[in-house]
């Protein structure tokens, strides 16, 4: 058993943390900086650190007890883990479940993930919820790679966070793929740091054309598809005007619906604007009304950011509002076959509540004309 190293984090406040260093050093510089957020769900933690929409975060979980049932190969929501760092409570250090292939530090180590437990996140959490997001920094302050507390402030003051930022680039496919499918429908999907989960969904009932955020809609429509889904992702959608435009271009053409960052780039497609969040939603226990049944349904999220109903007056119709704080969390657009919302009906451990979505895409494709195929 390795002897346990001290760590601290430094808040852009000035606030300071003291913990213990998990996981991997970072290469060069062991400082590890980003946006500090908080994940209010009880499991799920590998799933949580792999999704890409992470990008540039350090994530706190106010779970007390994370790792306790391990991490395997099949519950990944990505290609790696693209977030700057994980803060816990305390760290399981044994792992038991059927399913567990490794032990989360072991995870964090592979895949050069920082992190640091120990904290008291339960006032972490309370210094985001009062002061709203902000930036921190943390490292080892004893061993041979310690820094100082200087260090560590200075990093912090120097951290431009995610605002302004266009970290979908960082996160979207290189190249276009393909998630086969039994069913004769055809999806092309718009990867800004797509789940692995959404692709399973979609595959249920469509082949998917996963394409890179920055393709034109010229060459989606080339291959006549008969929807076209816009993916979760991380940062601010102001950053990707490219992707806004495309998405303009295909409104009226092919059905289309959003998740995430995706319906906050359909809701500025139309006309709409977009406000950040004093601390944003993250977590397995949101509860959302759908408007257009009364239902209410508990969610998973993870977005900073989020659409000003208000804006979209005359431009979509709200469908969904979040109980917690009403913000807008659907939409469905006047005048042409697109929706989005802003939670995960995809949700992988759950909740699983939204899933009927997928079924109320799949049914607006074949119910258009315009893009349906013969045969369909």
């Amino acid at each position: 058993m390795t002897t346990p190293i001290a760590a601290a984090l430094v808040m852009a406040d000035g606030s300071t943390f003291e913990g213990e260093f998990i996981g991997a050093l970072p290469d060069g510089d062991p400082i590890a900086s980003g946006e500090v957020v908080f994940n209010t769900a009880h499991s799920g933690y590998q799933e949580i650190i792999t999704d890409p929409s992470y990008a540039g975060q350090i994530i706190t979980f106010t779970y007390p007890h994370i790792g306790n049932y391990g991490t395997n190969r099949t519950d990944a929501e990505s290609r790696g883990s693209f977030s700057r760092g994980v803060i816990v409570r305390e760290m399981s250090r044994r792992a038991s479940n059927w399913r567990s292939e490794s032990d989360i530090n072991s995870f964090l180590l592979s895949h050069a993930l920082p992190g640091i437990s120990g904290l008291d996140t339960r006032r972490l959490t309370r210094l985001i919820r009062t002061n709203g997001a902000m930036v921190g920094s943390f490292g080892p302050v004893e061993g041979e790679r310690a820094v100082s507390m200087e260090q560590l402030t200075a990093a912090t003051k120097n951290e431009p966070g995610t605002d302004g930022i266009d970290l979908v680039s960082t996160v979207t496919t290189p190249t276009a793929y393909t998630i086969p499918s039994e069913r004769d429908l055809t999806v092309v999907a718009y990867d800004y740091g797509m789940k692995t989960a959404i692709g399973q969904q979609l595959a249920q009932f469509a082949r998917v054309e996963v394409v890179p955020a920055q393709t034109p809609a010229s060459a989606v429509l080339a291959m006549n598809p008969d929807g076209v889904f816009l993916s979760n992702g991380p940062g601010d959608p102001g950053t990707v005007p490219y992707a806004t435009e495309a998405i303009r271009q295909l409104l009226g053409e092919v059905p289309i619906f959003g998740i995430c960052l995706g319906h906050q780039l359909l809701s500025t497609a139309v006309g709409g604007s977009i406000t950040k969040l004093p601390f944003g939603h993250h977590g397995a226990n949101h509860p959302v009304r759908d408007e257009t049944t009364g239902k209410v349904e508990i969610t998973s999220q993870n977005h900073n950011f989020a659409a000003d109903a208000a804006s979209l007056n005359g431009k979509a119709h709200v469908t969904h509002v979040n109980l917690n704080d009403g913000v807008c969390e659907g939409i469905q657009v006047i005048g042409a076959p697109a929706f989005s919302v802003q939670h995960h009906p995809e949700a992988s451990p759950g909740p699983h509540d939204s899933r009927y979505l997928f079924e109320r895409f799949e049914s607006l494709m074949l119910e258009n004309p315009a893009a349906a195929k013969a045969g369909n």
